[in-house]
């Protein structure tokens, strides 16, 4: 252990033992130490007003008894007996320039009356300038020693020793809720020293630190820090097992959205450790600004962030197109605020509606002459797709086509489809509903050089519904167990507000037809990243090597139709555009003939509720598709179970007539 780290322990020992002590004790050590000071201060006075060490020492001891009595006596009249030396204030400081003042009267009546002679005028001032910077400084000193160690308060390390670590160390020692020990930084220039009182101490010894003093959190005050470098220092402050908190980010901060002092959870980004690249402004404003813009599933989690993010570049006008009432009141509120907040010039129109009826969509594009549409609406959790494959597909093909069709009919000229990473070789419903929505767009594109037609696909976004991270938080949070599906299960993740980006910006490169794939960066092991998230809320894992820990692990298996891992391209013929993050696949695609006669035909199975026809007309159109071994639509296996029930009654009924008997009761 370094000689630093040694001189905290010894000091923790002494300040165990003195915040131990009853507050009698304490006020008497108080009293006795300035008596002590006071009695230093006037000799000191002497000394520096006639340059001679000894020149004090000849004074009349009655002299330096009644000044440091009659300091001590104001001090206690000022209250600052009363004060916690760890929490003194402004008021502190006026008790000891108040006793230093009476001290400094009583010095020059005693010396006139009991040693009948004047006090220099030099003597007076020292000895006042003397009391007041001894007194306080022996009440910093102890202030300073005693506060890292407050009982109280929880203990923790500031893990960044720059501007936010320290304006986050002034604003913590204002309270009683956090008591800062030390400071953990990585540049050498700053080891081993003092800022703000609190020691400054490497990387290294953050383990040793921890145990010694019982540190319950870790403060990440780095917000000017890359995604890379924060994701490093995580993997490494991660296995120590203590809860780790952040600042806000330095845009928030120096925006004003927020305090340095606003500690905020771990944001699960700082993980992937991927830094966003700057969007391209051109390539946003291109389809937005000054234009008439639609987003449908406008209250959804991506369709809501398009939003936000639209909102900025101030088009002409934003039409949220939604189906779900609360979900468009919310979002229409949110913007709305937004747009007053900051003064935009932007029209919005909330809008109830089906994407399903092309005739309602056709009608919205032309009321409010909509030029760009963000088609968002669609169906996204694998097992609820998988277990409802009428409506699926409904909502995915379907309103993708008739959107679509309403875009053409009305001379729109872009339209943009959020897709996904689940449609490259789909092994379920959901996957190969949306395979399939892009290749409709595609043939369409076909029909058409008015509108630009592109698709967007991108894996997981992190908090977004359905996405495995807020179910992590929630589950430890509630102590566990943690669900994950197999422990080699991976997906690719991004930020809800990075993806947004790049949707829009990839909308302005699309030529028509376009298959836009995003740079997701690695994929990421589910099972590591909910150890990672449990280990930096400050708790253990619970498995055969630690049955003590907090929380454990509950494998559940895949579900049905899930993958085990996730892909971007189906093949490798992919090109790059004009932006690094975004990427052009080329697919095959058939002709609209050919699309719009499979079209027809998954109609009418879908009106007879016809999954196993649904199922492979699906797989006719989407050549990639695998599908699962069996048929998992709710409806369809309770309509399959009675029917099986139903021939078994039969039969049952029909011997029973043959042997002359009364047939058994149906089964309720």
């Amino acid at each position: 252990m370094r000689p630093y780290l040694r001189s905290i322990q010894l000091r923790s020992r002494v300040v165990g033992v003195i915040v131990g002590w009853p507050r009698a004790v304490k006020r008497t050590v108080m009293v006795v130490a300035d008596l002590l000071i006071v009695s230093a201060a006037l000799w000191a006075a002497y000394a520096v007003r006639f340059d001679s060490i000894s020149e004090g020492l000849g004074r009349n001891p009655w002299i330096y008894l009644g000044v440091a009595v009659a300091g001590s006596m104001t001090f206690a009249a000022c209250g600052l007996y009363r004060s916690v030396v760890r929490y003194m204030g402004h008021r502190a400081v006026l008790a000891v320039v108040a006793g230093a003042i009476v001290s400094a009267m009583v010095l020059s009546l005693l010396a006139a009356t009991v040693a009948l002679r004047q006090v220099p005028i030099g003597v007076a001032i020292n000895f006042f300038m003397l009391t007041t910077l001894f007194v306080g400084a022996a009440r910093f000193l102890a202030r300073w020693i005693l506060t890292p160690f407050d009982q109280a308060g929880v203990r923790v390390v500031i893990y960044g020793a720059g501007e936010a670590g320290a304006r986050l160390a002034v604003a913590l020692s204002a309270g009683q809720q956090y008591v800062p020990v030390a400071y953990v930084d990585e540049k050498r220039a700053l080891q081993g020293t003092i800022v703000n009182g609190v020691r400054v101490v490497a990387p290294a010894d953050l383990p040793a630190l921890l145990s010694e003093f019982a540190v319950k959190r870790i403060l990440l005050a780095i917000p000017s820090a890359s995604k890379a470098r924060k994701a490093a220092i995580l993997a490494r402050i991660g296995k120590l097992g203590v809860h780790v908190q952040s600042v806000p980010d330095l845009d928030d901060i120096v925006n004003g959205r927020a305090r340095v002092d606003e500690l905020r959870e771990l944001d699960v980004a700082d993980l992937l450790g991927r830094d966003p690249v700057p969007p391209d402004r051109a390539l946003l404003d291109a389809c937005i600004r000054g234009k008439s813009v639609m987003v449908t599933g406008a209250g959804g989690s991506i369709g809501s962030e398009l939003c936000r993010q639209i909102i900025k570049l101030q088009p002409r006008t934003l039409v949220l197109f939604e189906i779900s009432e609360l979900a468009l009141y919310n979002i229409e509120r949110e913007l709305a605020a937004e747009v007053r907040r900051e003064g935009l010039h932007v029209t919005l129109r909330a809008l109830l509606g089906n994407a399903h009826h092309k005739y309602r969509v056709r009608e919205v594009i032309q009321a409010f002459d909509v030029q760009t549409i963000y088609h968002t609406a669609a169906y996204k959790h694998v097992p609820i797709v998988e277990q409802n494959i009428i409506e699926g597909i409904h909502n995915n093909v379907f309103s993708t086509w008739y959107a679509a069709e309403a875009a053409l009919e009305t001379g729109v000229e872009s339209f943009v489809l959020i897709s996904t990473d689940k449609a490259v070789n789909p092994t379920n419903v959901m996957g190969a509903s949306k395979r399939l929505a892009e290749i409709v767009l595609q043939s369409l594109q076909t029909r058409t050089t008015t509108t630009r037609m592109c698709m967007v696909r991108f894996g997981n976004v992190l908090a977004s519904s359905g996405s495995v991270v807020p179910l992590f938080q929630e589950q430890i949070r509630a102590g566990g167990p943690i669900t994950v599906t197999h422990p080699e299960v991976r997906r690719y993740f991004m930020t809800i507000t990075e993806a947004a980006q790049l949707v829009l910006q990839a909308g302005s490169i699309g030529r028509g037809g376009d298959v836009f794939v995003l740079n997701m960066g690695k994929s990421v092991l589910i099972d590591e990243l909910a150890r990672r998230m449990v280990a930096l809320a400050g708790l253990a894992m619970r498995d055969e090597k630690n049955p003590d820990g907090d929380i454990e692990i509950h494998y559940t298996g895949l579900r049905p139709a899930e993958k085990l891992f996730e892909e971007l391209l189906i093949g490798s013929n992919v090109t790059g555009t004009d932006h690094p993050m975004i990427l052009r696949a080329i697919e095959h695609c058939p002709g609209w003939d050919e699309i719009s006669a499979l079209l027809s035909a998954l109609s009418m199975a879908m009106n007879r509720s016809d999954c196993r026809e649904a199922i492979s007309l699906l797989e006719q159109g989407v050549e990639e598709y695998t599908r699962a071994p069996a048929i998992h639509d709710i409806v369809w296996e309770k309509r399959a179970f009675e029917g099986a029930a139903a021939e078994a009654d039969g039969k049952v009924t029909e011997l029973a007539a043959r042997r002359g008997r009364k047939p058994p009761p149906l089964a309720s």
